[in-house]
């Protein structure tokens, strides 16, 4: 039930809700668009009186302050509901247990940590964002089997084929933002939208120190219909930035790192005070390189074609001052999918 929410219920985490009574399901739930209502809420809506004496399985431990909406221990409690089952605790400084104790405080009994791993997992964009003030980054390449995303030219389109560029469209809808640099814009001026999925596309982010994006660039020209983001350095003059906020681009200045380029940890730490919890990166090569350096990047998507460019190809991953073999980023494999020709191998950073 969660998972229908990843992407657009940031800042607020996804959540599910399911309650079950006498051994059926009268309802479920999951966190609305938007944030609210929130999963609980949602669920006891659909339930209405069935929800009396009901156990409620939760993804999250149930909030117990008001924000846009009302505590949902509260409201689990005036339901009736005898009994709460949670994965994991909130570590939100507003709820972090006070939920369960208030649940307990009115009587309905109270199991938590049930299958908490995997709610972790899933959640740890949310956990990311109020823990480290950072969103879970997934970064996406796609090339060939020997790691090359474009001929020496700039030919990129298409190396894997429309299944594989479907999988990729899918991914981008169970994010908050899709991101990309300003090298991409250059090269390709891409519209980073969902297509052909019937779904809504997500804000556009371009980390762009220089301010080197035209403004006849796709991204720019559409920000009024799909909202885009330019991260850049701090200092520009006011009549730089004017044409961009003119066009309806939202600019985040961010500072930049010693040899040059936005700080990334910095710049993706702007996203989260924006509430944002899980970014789909894109590319290009620098961009990848700098996060990869920065030990910024959890989960890596690689879509590979059965092709081979060799050494006049670009590379997926600009160098970022490896030197030994020790020093590399890891990355555990969680998953691999055939798609058509092509194979998507999913990774997760080692623990």
């Amino acid at each position: 039930m969660a998972s229908r929410g990843l992407g657009r219920t940031w800042p607020n985490p996804a959540v599910g809700c399911v309650l079950v009574k006498d051994g059926q399901v009268v309802a479920r739930g999951w966190t609305q668009p938007g944030g609210r209502p929130h999963a609980e809420v949602d669920a006891l809506a659909r339930a209405g009186d069935a929800a009396r004496g009901a156990t409620a399985y939760v993804t999250l431990e149930p909030c117990s302050h008001w924000g846009r909406t009302p505590p949902c221990c509260d409201a689990l409690v005036r339901a009736g509901v005898a009994r709460v089952v949670v994965a994991m605790r909130d570590p939100d400084t507003r709820v972090d247990g006070r939920g369960f104790q208030r649940l307990r405080e009115a009587g309905v009994e109270v199991e938590e940590g049930v299958l908490e791993a995997e709610a972790r997992r899933f959640q740890e964009g949310f956990l990311r964002r109020v823990t480290l003030g950072l969103p879970l980054v997934t970064l996406k390449l796609a090339g060939t089997l020997d790691g090359r995303i474009a001929t020496a030219r700039g030919e990129s389109r298409w190396i894997t084929g429309p299944a594989a560029r479907r999988e990729a469209h899918a991914a981008r809808a169970r994010h908050d933002v899709m991101l990309v640099g300003s090298g991409t814009v250059l090269a390709d001026d891409p519209d980073l939208t969902i297509r052909d999925l019937g779904l809504p596309n997500i804000p556009r982010v371009l980390f762009d120190a220089r301010l080197r994006t035209p403004l006849g660039a796709r991204l720019v020209t559409t920000a009024r219909e799909t909202p885009t983001w330019i991260v850049t350095r701090t200092g520009h003059r006011p009549d730089r930035l004017a044409p961009y906020l003119e066009a309806g681009v939202e600019i985040i200045q961010a500072p930049m790192q010693p040899g040059g380029g936005l700080e990334p940890r910095a710049a993706l730490g702007a996203l989260a005070q924006r509430g944002v919890t899980r970014v789909f990166c894109e590319g290009g090569a620098s961009l990848a390189g700098a996060l990869l350096g920065a030990g910024l990047v959890q989960r890596v998507m690689w879509f590979h074609a059965p092709a081979v460019m060799g050494g006049d190809g670009l590379p997926a991953v600009a160098a970022f001052g490896v030197d030994a073999l020790a020093s590399m980023p890891r990355y555990r494999r969680v998953a691999t999918r055939v798609l058509g020709p092509d194979l998507l191998s999913e990774f997760e950073e080692e623990p």
